[in-house]
């Protein structure tokens, strides 16, 4: 089931703009975090699709070209056999789709973790860091929504 706290307030939900952003923000950090595991030739689809989840959030991209960045960063997830670079090219995928549905921050900073797990680095350094990225305006929302879904 949906958490609707992650509904934006011009759909009827109670996210404010601002946290819809600062969501964007963090997943894309999340997502970047882990961008380097991806290897030294990073897809060029996966870089596009952070730079369209940035340019949406100053509203120079639409939600339509997010979707369409999202679908071709999990594009280079699908075409992958690698499970580092699947997983990173998901936490990418995830990231700009939290344009369109603000939830997905969460799904950029799972396969981030995914991505650290496979590479047999640290979970709990990064969780670690991944919570201290968050701003305070959105912190209590991913704590509590990652604790529900047991991320």
């Amino acid at each position: 089931m949906r958490d609707k706290r992650f509904i934006a307030e011009h759909r009827g939900g109670p996210l404010k703009k601002e946290q819809h952003f600062q969501l964007l923000q963090w997943a894309c950090d999340c997502a970047e975090n882990v961008l380097p595991l991806f290897g030294e030739i990073t897809d060029e689809r996966l870089t596009n699709a952070l730079h369209v989840a940035k340019e949406w959030k100053c509203g120079n991209a639409s939600v339509g070209d997010a979707i369409t960045a999202s679908v071709a960063a999990h594009a280079a997830a699908r075409e992958s056999s690698h499970s580092t670079k699947i997983a990173v090219a998901r936490s990418v995928g995830q990231a700009v789709a939290t344009a369109h549905m603000a939830d997905h921050s969460l799904g950029a900073a799972w396969y981030a973790l995914k991505a650290i797990k496979n590479a047999g680095k640290s979970t709990d350094a990064e969780r670690r860091w991944q919570i201290e990225q968050l701003p305070p305006g959105i912190k209590d929302l991913i704590l509590t929504a990652r604790r529900s879904r047991k991320i």
